[in-house]
């Protein structure tokens, strides 16, 4: 944000967070349909009950040939996991390794992009640059592409 501040092709959104360009609703924003070449969602599906309807907006907002750069947790060893039954801090630390998380991604999630409509492609540096970019461990970038027409 820092680095794109003062563009003005650069557009933020977010529901609680004060000070950005629009405050909506991930799944569904009211934005104009195509409007964005690009969309970028940086660990925030986990925290969204309904993250295919998520997914399904961020689709809707792409112009043909765009591209959503996804980032989720993701456990490499397991399919997604998620109980909607586990709703305290500390039930969602335990199985989601964070208070406010509702699922811990697999690597099963390009399926979740797949029946929004996405062509996915799933970018993974070195564990080098894991820690040079401050990623986590094993972070994948998911490059989800609508394709054109």
């Amino acid at each position: 944000m820092r680095r794109m501040h003062g563009n003005k092709l650069y557009e933020t959104a977010d529901l609680m967070q004060d000070g950005v360009t629009h405050r909506v609703d991930i799944t569904d924003t009211k934005l104009p349909d195509g409007a964005y070449d690009v969309v970028m969602a940086n660990h925030v599906l986990e925290h969204i009950p309904d993250d295919r309807a998520a997914l399904r907006e961020l689709y809707r907002l792409l112009k043909p040939g765009g591209n959503a750069l996804l980032t989720v947790p993701i456990n490499p060893t397991r399919p997604t996991y998620e109980n909607p039954s586990i709703t305290t801090a500390p039930e969602r630390w335990a199985h989601f390794s964070a208070h406010d998380h509702l699922r811990y991604y697999g690597l099963d999630f390009t399926e979740r992009l797949t029946e929004a409509g996405f062509h996915v492609e799933t970018f993974r540096v070195s564990p080098e640059e894991e820690v040079r970019y401050g990623l986590l461990r094993d972070e994948c970038i998911f490059i989800a592409a609508k394709p054109w027409a």
